[in-house]
């Protein structure tokens, strides 16, 4: 016997939103990574980087090698490194229980920036190079200091916007820390860590996406590992407690873990503004669900077509200068963090 559920119908049309949105967010992944490959000083069609991608022929023309040694690895890290600092986002986000959290805007993407400068500046006066995964060592460490004062001022501070705004503080002062310790440094390679202190994709070589690549394949399996514990997380630390969730270890699993993909990405591209905090918003949306099972990979989705659309604009605009992608980022993300603000403020009045 045939009967129509409303539950069923609303479930399918659910299915049918998330269906969609996910098949539109992997379309515009594709369109936007091959229109980054082919936009730039030289122009290439699609038809000739599907021929250079699956013809190891063509080794060596010059097209070959400034698709595979200069656009292909700077698209993969906009890609990869944009998803791992959305679903960062979304996981601070989940621990504070606030759609206004984010590593750039709570100082933690800051504290790595000064770390990695800081270690990086040592060494490099000593004339050693450093590896891709101590710079992911030292990003982490610098993290997870921030991260401490922004979880001490918690405990003192009730409001959410007293807290973001001392996460700009320790944001600040880390920033300018690095950019002392950056502007009186003699060496000539430690003056070029400016560009790379404002945020960039460039320079990204094949062993560094290696690197990130298989540090942000390692966070999103251990996100999803935690998507359950995260959903009745959602629900209250009551809720989760009934339903076995050990509170303690899984805050600290949801710290150590943002922490890492926020250090992973600023090791590789310096800080990069309001990616945590805008996309995680707006996926939500487009899915209208917050379940950590299908936002977590609609986040990175989300995370990795915002950056190459942001990347995309910052190398073309106003070429041949480059933009950093922050400014890019901050430009298209900060109108979402103040619509956020001003929407949860309406909420809280009478």
């Amino acid at each position: 016997m045939n009967r129509k559920c409303g539950i069923c119908t609303g479930c399918g049309d659910r299915r049918f939103r998330w269906s969609l949105s996910f098949a539109a967010l992997i379309l515009l992944l594709i369109l936007l990574a091959f229109w980054n490959i082919g936009a730039g000083s030289v122009e290439l069609p699609a038809r000739e980087i599907l021929d250079i991608l699956f013809s190891p022929r063509r080794q060596q023309d010059a097209g070959w090698h400034i698709v595979w040694d200069i656009r292909l690895p700077r698209v993969l890290a906009a890609a990869v490194l944009g998803g791992a600092l959305s679903v960062s986002g979304f996981l601070l986000q989940t621990f504070f229980a606030n759609p206004i959290a984010g590593p750039f805007v709570l100082g933690i993407s800051s504290g790595a920036k000064l770390a990695v400068s800081m270690v990086m500046i040592a060494l490099l006066e000593r004339g050693i190079m450093m590896s891709s995964g101590f710079m992911i060592l030292a990003a982490f460490a610098g993290a997870m200091i921030s991260m401490g004062f922004v979880l001490l001022i918690s405990r003192r501070v009730r409001s959410m916007s007293m807290l973001v705004i001392c996460g700009v503080m320790i944001g600040y002062i880390c920033s300018a820390a690095t950019d002392f310790a950056v502007t009186f440094a003699d060496d000539a390679n430690i003056v070029n860590l400016h560009n790379w202190s404002l945020g960039s994709f460039s320079g990204i070589s094949w062993e560094n996406v290696r690197v990130f690549a298989a540090v942000s394949a390692a966070g999103l399996i251990l996100a999803f590992l935690l998507a359950k514990p995260m959903d009745a997380y959602q629900l209250g630390e009551v809720c989760a407690r009934t339903m076995g969730v050990n509170i303690r270890r899984f805050r600290v699993e949801l710290i150590l873990l943002s922490s890492l993909l926020s250090a992973c990405v600023t090791a590789f591209a310096g800080p990069v503004s309001f990616v945590g905090i805008a996309v995680p918003q707006l996926v939500k949306r487009l899915l209208k669900t917050g379940k950590p099972v299908l936002a977590i990979p609609g986040c990175f989705l989300g995370g990795a077509v915002f950056c190459l659309f942001c990347d995309l604009i910052a190398r073309t605009t106003f070429a041949p200068t480059e933009i950093s992608i922050s400014s890019v980022t901050a430009v298209f993300g900060a109108p979402v963090v103040i619509y956020m603000m001003v929407r949860r403020r309406q909420r809280t009045e009478p």
